[in-house]
């Protein structure tokens, strides 16, 4: 399933500054696979910064596509999203509310495998039917990284 009309709140883009953050940080000779969908936006953005990306209105949990998963997946199914990218053992950055470094279940899946990109600054997104770019949630999110073989477990930009 597609999760662009599944649930209204779930559907939020990160905005164009805050995959221009870590861009130095995404393998630019590795294929991007980039599953929720939103507006399709996404596609064009990770174009324009030089790399090579499938970004398709598809249903993540069916497919298993390109080397790298880098996206803002929907927050009501972290722990489902995760859990599967735990199955694929795919590397990946995706962008997730901060609280989930304290849920017990997470600790378990990810214990000495996750590495932080931590902006100073928090994130902002756009909404799929508002326009309106730059809502700032009340909760700040990190960048969750997977087998990114960053230069530290946690970097702060």
């Amino acid at each position: 399933m597609s999760f662009t009309s599944q649930k209204d709140n779930d559907n939020y883009e990160t905005d164009p500054r805050g995959w221009e953050l870590i861009k130095d940080f995404i393998p630019k000779d590795k294929k991007i696979w980039s599953p929720f969908y939103c507006t399709g936006k996404q596609k064009e953005l990770f174009h324009d910064l030089g790399f090579d990306i499938i970004h398709e209105d598809e249903d993540f949990f069916s497919n298993n596509k390109g080397e790298v998963i880098i996206d803002n997946p929907p927050f009501s199914l972290k722990k489902e999203v995760l859990t599967r990218c735990k199955e694929l053992d795919k590397p990946f950055i995706l962008v997730i509310p901060t609280c989930l470094l304290s849920l017990k279940w997470f600790q378990q899946l990810f214990k000495n495998e996750i590495q932080m990109i931590i902006p100073t600054k928090r994130l902002t997104f756009t909404h799929y039917q508002n326009p309106k770019v730059g809502y700032t949630p009340p909760f700040g999110s990190f960048y969750y990284c997977y087998k990114m073989n960053l230069p530290k477990d946690l970097i702060f930009i």
